[in-house]
C-alpha cells in the first residue's frame, strides 16, 4: 500500500530547506492544492525563512536599518497558509526507496522519519571556507545567513581596532569591502585572481580595481592566503600570504559558494561538473519522477554555451521554486535556462555581466570578435552624465551576441538587461543596432552606450568575415 492511499486521498510534499527556492515551491504548491488535497511538510534547520540573503551586505554596511527587513515571510505567515514548517530542524537523510526523510532537532537532537510522496531538495549553497589554519577563529566570518550577518555586526561591535581583511574579490567580496569602508573600517582586500570580479574579463577587472583603490580599499591581487593568525586570546589578528601579513581585527571570507549537495549525493542522485544537482526542464531530479530540486543546490542551463552552471543567485531560486510548485500542484511549468546577468556594485561604480567571458567562449570553441567602447550614462551635456565603459563579444562569423560587461557609474549597471533579453532572444549585433530603446538626454545619450557597442562589434564581425 502506498503512503498517500494509507493517509487517503491527500499527499503529502516534504520541503528541505525553507529560503526563496523552497518556500517559494511549498506557497505556490499550496495556492493549487489546498490542505485537503495536499499536506506541506517543511524543514529548516536555521532561524529564519525566505530571506534575501543578497541583502546581507547592505544591512551590515548600514543601507538596510534593520536585520527583518530583509525577511520576505515569516515562518508565522507560512503556517497561517497551511505549512507546516518545522524551525531549527535538519534533515540528515534521505531515504529514497522507502519515501522517507530523517530529521533531527538540532537544539534538542531528537530525531524522526517523516514519509513523502514528494519531495523538494532546496539546500542551498554553502560559503568555500579553505582547510587553513585559523580560518576558525572569533573573529573570521562567513556571510551566507541572516545569522552570519548578525555574528559580524556583533565581532564589529566587540571589536575596538579598525582593520579589516576581505578575502576573495567576487560579488561577496566586493560587497562586504563597501559594507565595511562605510562602516569606517580600513580594509585590505586579498584576491588570488589577476584582478576582483572574476566573472569579468581581466581587463574590465582592471577598471574595478582602481576604482576600489580610488575609495581607500588596499588591493592585493594574485596573491594566496595560507594562513590566518590569531592573537594571545585565540582571536584573529592577521591574514597571512606567502611574503606579507595584512593586520586583520575582522576577516570577512568572501570567496564564494558551492551548492550544499551533501544529503542528495548520500542518497545517490545525480550531481553534475559542479557537484550540483541535475534536474530536467520542470526542476525535477533526473531520473527521479516525485523528487524536485531547485535554488543554490542545482546546476542550471546556459543558454549561450549550451553547458550546465552553478549560478546561486536569488532571481533564479524563485524561479525555481514557482515552476517546482506549479508542477507539484498539477499544472505544468518550465525553467528553460539563465544567460549568465549578475549585476553589483561598490560604492558608487556599478559593476554588470551577461553571457560569455572570452575563456568561456574559448572554453566552449565558440571564435569571436570582441570590442569595449567608452561612453556616458546621459547625454554628454546633460548634468550628472558619468563616463561608462561597455565590452562586448559576439560569434565571429555569425555575429551572434555572446556577451556584455559593463563597468560605470550611475546609469550603467541595469543597462546590462538589455543584453540580457537580446541572448535570451538569439540575437546578432547587427540586429542589436536597430533596437528601439528609449531616449532623452537625461537617460541615455542618442546612441545608448550598450547599441555603441553592437554597432563596433557588428563592424568588427563584418570585417573578420
Amino acid at each position: 500500500m502506498s503512503m498517500s492511499r494509507a493517509r487517503g486521498t491527500r499527499e503529502r510534499l516534504v520541503v528541505i530547506g525553507g529560503d526563496a527556492a523552497g518556500m517559494s515551491a511549498a506557497s505556490q504548491a499550496r495556492r493549487l492544492k489546498g490542505p485537503d488535497e495536499l499536506e506541506i511538510v517543511a524543514f529548516e534547520r536555521g532561524h529564519f525563512t525566505s530571506f534575501s540573503a543578497c541583502g546581507i551586505p547592505y544591512w551590515v554596511g548600514g543601507d538596510v536599518p534593520e536585520r527583518d527587513r530583509l525577511i520576505a515571510r515569516t515562518p508565522e505567515e507560512h503556517r497561517a497558509r497551511d505549512i507546516d514548517l518545522r524551525m531549527r530542524t535538519e534533515v540528515v537523510e534521505i531515504d529514497v526507496g522507502r519515501g522517507r526523510v530523517r530529521a533531527r532537532d538540532v537544539d534538542a537532537g531528537a530525531e524522526s522519519w517523516t514519509s513523502y510522496d514528494k519531495l523538494v531538495i532546496a539546500t542551498g549553497a554553502v560559503p568555500v571556507r579553505p582547510a587553513m589554519p585559523g580560518v576558525d577563529a572569533p573573529g573570521v566570518h562567513g556571510v551566507q545567513t541572516l545569522d552570519d550577518g548578525q555574528e559580524l555586526l556583533d565581532s564589529l561591535a566587540r571589536t575596538r581596532g579598525r582593520r579589516a581583511v576581505v578575502v576573495g574579490a567576487g560579488y561577496i567580496g566586493v560587497e562586504m569591502a563597501e559594507a565595511l569602508i562605510n562602516r569606517g573600517y580600513e580594509v585590505t582586500v586579498v584576491n588570488r585572481g589577476r584582478e576582483p570580479m572574476s566573472t569579468l574579463d581581466p581587463d574590465m577587472g582592471r577598471l574595478v580595481h582602481e576604482a576600489m583603490e580610488g575609495l581607500g580599499i588596499a588591493m592585493v591581487d594574485d596573491t594566496e592566503v595560507t594562513k590566518l593568525l590569531t592573537g594571545d586570546d585565540g582571536r584573529v589578528r592577521a591574514v597571512a600570504t606567502e611574503d606579507a601579513e595584512y593586520p586583520a581585527d575582522v576577516v570577512v571570507l568572501g570567496i564564494g559558494v558551492r551548492p550544499e549537495t551533501t544529503l542528495a549525493a548520500a542518497a545517490g542522485l545525480p550531481l553534475g561538473a559542479h557537484s550540483g544537482l541535475l534536474t530536467d526542464r520542470a526542476m525535477r531530479v533526473r531520473g527521479h519522477e516525485n523528487i524536485w530540486a531547485g535554488g543554490d543546490c542545482v546546476e542550471v542551463l546556459d543558454l549561450v554555451s549550451g553547458q550546465e552552471r552553478h549560478i546561486p543567485l536569488g532571481t533564479h531560486a524563485n524561479k525555481h521554486g514557482q515552476v517546482i510548485g506549479t508542477n507539484v500542484g498539477g499544472g505544468y511549468a518550465t525553467f528553460p535556462g539563465v544567460v549568465g546577468t549578475a549585476v553589483s556594485k561598490v560604492c558608487d561604480l556599478e559593476i554588470a555581466r551577461t553571457g560569455l567571458r572570452e575563456k568561456d567562449a574559448r572554453r566552449v570553441g565558440l571564435q569571436y570578435v570582441t570590442v569595449t567602447i567608452e561612453s556616458t550614462s546621459r547625454a554628454g551635456y546633460y548634468p550628472g552624465a558619468s563616463p561608462m565603459t561597455v565590452k562586448m563579444l559576439a560569434e565571429r562569423r555569425t555575429g551572434r551576441l555572446l556577451g556584455v560587461q559593463i563597468v560605470g557609474r550611475e546609469g550603467a549597471g541595469k543597462r546590462v538587461d538589455i543584453a540580457a533579453v537580446a541572448l535570451t532572444a538569439g540575437m546578432t549585433v547587427e540586429q542589436m543596432t536597430s533596437l528601439d530603446l528609449g531616449y532623452a538626454p537625461p537617460f541615455s545619450p542618442v546612441w545608448d552606450p550598450v547599441l555603441v557597442a553592437a554597432r563596433k562589434a557588428s563592424k568588427a564581425v563584418q570585417q573578420q568575415g
